[in-house]
């Protein structure tokens, strides 16, 4: 699918005031549209680099690590099916919120503002019982909207968007995803068969700790042995030290670079395939 360069990302009119219609925006061809949730590890700054790699006869296509799905918005349809995964249960509700209650929660989040005193309640709040899915959702935007980095721990201090707007043409975009929430190994069996597409972009080595869901150093071991047992295809991101190219020597194995999205230079990525 080729970009319509007239037209500006999606991504920054949702940071504008902008009056648009994001439907007819979205039909025109824009369809380079970046997540609406910020999260830690996210591949807005690769997406295309990774869709480049993607195979042309697949039938299913399967986000294994979703996070914010910047690379399922890339594109207006990957395949026939698609399947949005992730094991952070907030996030995932967020996502079913944004799909099947997206008026309920637009008008959640409009009550919302930028302040770190704001950032701090709604932290300790919506780990509270007692809170409806739409609340719960709409708290989740806010923190990690106003995060530093998407941590969701510490407040970032900037002039944040915390606009909704954007969740009328995530809906669209959403519409025929299945969302899931279940451990990558589960996952990928459930899914798996010959016209299956897994894109993997798991905590990367070392950061780890970085993630509320803790991805264990042998849990690297483990999706390593699924993958290597699948009828399908996959392509995993991950980064690029001496223990993933020993752990993935007999695939393919493309070094890439991305702009470091903290700090200035470039951080060097690796793709990785079995086809």
């Amino acid at each position: 699918m080729k970009l319509v360069s007239a037209v500006p990302e999606v991504s920054e009119i949702w940071a504008s005031n902008t009056e648009i219609n994001l439907y007819n925006l979205y039909n025109k061809g824009a369809i380079f549209i970046k997540s609406f949730i910020p999260w830690i590890g996210g591949k807005n700054l690769l997406a295309k680099k990774i869709i480049s790699r993607f195979p042309d006869d697949f039938q299913r296509y399967i986000e294994v690590f979703g996070g914010g799905a910047s690379v399922l918005f890339h594109r207006e349809r990957h395949a026939k099916t698609e399947i949005y995964n992730d094991l952070n249960g907030g996030l995932v509700n967020l996502f079913r919120c944004a799909k099947f209650h997206r008026a309920e929660l637009q008008r959640e989040i409009s009550g919302y503002f930028n302040s770190r005193q704001f950032f701090g309640e709604l932290k300790a709040k919506m780990e509270l019982p007692g809170l409806t899915d739409i609340q719960r959702a709409g708290m989740f935007f806010v923190v990690a909207r106003l995060s530093f980095g998407a941590n969701m721990r510490t407040f970032g201090g900037q002039p944040r968007n915390l606009s909704a707007d954007c969740l009328e043409i995530v809906e669209k975009r959403l519409e025929n995803v299945v969302i899931e929430n279940l451990d990558f190994y589960e996952l990928i069996k459930k899914y798996d068969c010959n016209e299956a597409l897994f894109y993997c972009d798991p905590p990367y080595n070392n950061s780890e700790r970085y993630y509320d869901n803790r991805f264990e150093p042998e849990d690297h071991e483990r999706l390593k042995a699924i993958l290597s047992q699948i009828q399908g295809r996959f392509i995993l991101s991950y980064n690029d030290n001496e223990k993933i190219r020993e752990l993935y020597r007999d695939f393919k194995i493309i070094q890439v670079r991305r702009q470091n999205n903290l700090s200035e230079g470039f951080y060097k990525e690796l793709i990785i395939q079995n086809f």
